[in-house]
């Protein structure tokens, strides 16, 4: 086991979960529907399935229906990774875009809209790992979604500020179903969505058919048609989530293990090898000079992942060129500890998501991702089964030089990205930490307090975090320790204050395995920046 200080590093809301059998989210709802599933007979799997379709109707700030998904999961033997992010419309080009959104891609509404995959994922997930009928799964979230739920005070808080957002809200479906009497819910007001409930029976009764091949795809079509939109029966019909290899990279005697493009979590990556050539054990966990490596190798990282990645049928060259250890020792002196820098790329964005982890007795262990990207994503809610749409499709580019251009059939570059850690071929850790382009920074930091620094789940979680932006800009959270932001204010960075209605600092989800899990068990954290919880039996 490793050997962690379960000492209280920082205030905090949350003491870390000891079980056998682990869900964790940021929902307590959610997290006690999946453990639902582990009582009754089945596994994480089922769990992670139940606990996703809960977490479309609670945190609908976040995530919907119309989400992609992505999941990376050790089935006791191997890891696997799955990549559930839906492709262009047939009809999606950049003269496309030229003829219909004067040149531009916007960021909500039909022109946004992209094939959701969270269902296929839901689907292919339990078709080859569940063990509980798939309608099972979904009936605690159908539940929720007919008889209603209190809304949280972190949810809420969300759902104020995205309904002071013209553009989301004035789409085609969202007052109707996101602003009950003509306001966002209150704390503790109770919200129902009964055609969720819909939508969620008819997917459950047909394992995921309905949605892409049935009556909810022609409902979809029929709404796009009427509003303008793309996505036609025929896009929705060809979609099959992948089944990949997930990219994987040592730290610290440990391998993070990250799905390939066209997702960013390569950028986690690529920052850990580059800070494999630095002592940060030997510096102070919180001070100035371990955050100020932390973030010049992050914007290293993000400047060639936003110049490379994207489709990887695209890109410009296979991904693992940019974990080449050499490349990575070399971007890696580029880094100096004195001072901030602004870097452009090697030769080698925004977001709301849900993240949440699943673990059973067994050893099966699930890291799990799902998302509407900008909050609410595009505003679209098709009315008859609530299907809540995301708006990816708003990650391309219309630069015709650029991997990323808009083409028919292509995967968007995607912010979603879930975790995983081994060492020496074991399992170790699923998870996660939500948040558009805060999602690697949060990989990255809480790795650094775990392998570096042996600061337990719980903690690593709590601590304060860093978010760079574009240029020198950085973000700090309120609780960093004032002598820090000041260094790194000396160093250079240029501290800006945070407007920021759907990710802030992200939010994680972690399960560690302590040994083995029918005796020893798991511990896990869950956010407090969230509603959520860790739950376990």
């Amino acid at each position: 086991m490793h050997a962690f200080d379960f000492t209280a590093a920082y205030p905090s809301t949350r003491s870390p979960l000891f079980a056998r059998n682990v869900v964790s989210t940021s929902h307590p709802l959610a997290a006690q529907a999946g453990l639902r599933m582990l009582a009754a007979g089945g596994n994480a799997v089922d769990a992670a399935i139940a606990t996703a379709a809960c977490m479309t109707i609670v945190e609908p700030c976040s995530n919907g229906l119309g989400s992609d998904a992505f999941c990376i999961l050790w089935d006791g033997q191997r890891l696997h990774g799955l990549n559930a992010s839906g492709p262009a419309p047939a009809a999606w080009t950049p003269e496309y875009f030229a003829r219909r959104h004067a040149g531009a891609i916007p960021p909500r509404g039909w022109g946004s809209v992209s094939v959701p995959g969270a269902v296929a994922a839901w689907a292919a997930l339990s078709e080859r790992f569940g063990k509980l009928p798939f309608a099972d799964l979904l009936a605690p979230a159908a539940e929720i979604a007919e008889r209603g739920y209190a809304v949280p005070v972190t949810v809420q808080q969300k759902w104020t500020l995205a309904s002071k957002v013209t553009e989301l809200v004035s789409q085609p479906g969202f007052a109707d179903t996101f602003l009950p009497h003509g306001r966002p819910p209150a704390v503790g007001e109770r919200f129902v969505m009964p055609h969720a409930a819909r939508g969620l029976k008819a997917i459950g009764a047909t394992k995921g058919e309905a949605f892409y091949r049935g009556e909810i795809a022609a409902a979809l079509a029929a709404f796009a048609r009427e509003h303008g939109g793309a996505l036609t029966e025929a896009d929705l019909s060809a979609y099959r989530p992948e089944w990949v290899e997930p990219l994987a990279q040592g730290y610290r005697g440990h391998t993070l293990h990250e799905i390939p493009p066209n997702g960013q979590g390569i950028a986690a990556q690529m920052a850990l090898g580059m800070l494999e050539h630095f002592d940060l054990a030997s510096l102070p966990v919180d001070g100035t000079a371990c955050q100020h490596l932390q973030v010049e190798a992050m914007k290293l990282a993000f400047a060639d992942v936003y110049r490379f990645v994207a489709d990887p049928r695209h890109m410009e060259g296979p991904a693992s060129l940019l974990l080449d250890p050499d490349y990575l020792a070399s971007r890696a002196k580029l880094i100096d500890p004195t001072r901030a820098q602004h870097f452009g790329p090697g030769y080698g964005v925004k977001g709301g998501t849900i993240y949440l982890s699943a673990a059973d007795a067994s050893g099966m262990m699930v890291s799990y991702i799902q998302s509407n990207y900008m909050g609410f994503g595009s505003g679209v809610v098709e009315p008859r089964f609530g299907v809540s749409l995301q708006n990816r499709g708003h990650g391309f580019s219309l630069d015709p030089k650029h991997p990323n251009v808009v083409a028919p059939g292509k995967k968007p570059f995607h912010t979603i990205i879930p975790a995983f850690l081994t060492r020496d071929g074991a399992p170790v850790m699923s998870f996660g930490v939500m948040g558009g382009h805060m999602q690697p920074q949060g990989h990255v930091q809480a790795l650094v307090r775990m392998l570096d620094h042996h600061q337990q789940p719980q903690a690593a979680c709590d601590a304060p975090r860093w978010r760079v932006n574009a240029g020198l800009e950085l973000n700090v959270e309120r609780h960093m320790p004032a002598a820090t932001v000041e260094g790194l204010r000396a160093l250079g960075h240029q501290l800006v204050g945070l407007d920021d209605s759907y990710m802030d600092f992200g939010a994680g989800q972690f399960i560690w395995r302590l040994g083995d899990p029918a005796v020893e068990g798991y511990v896990a954290a869950s956010d407090p920046r969230r509603d959520g919880a860790a739950v376990g039996h």
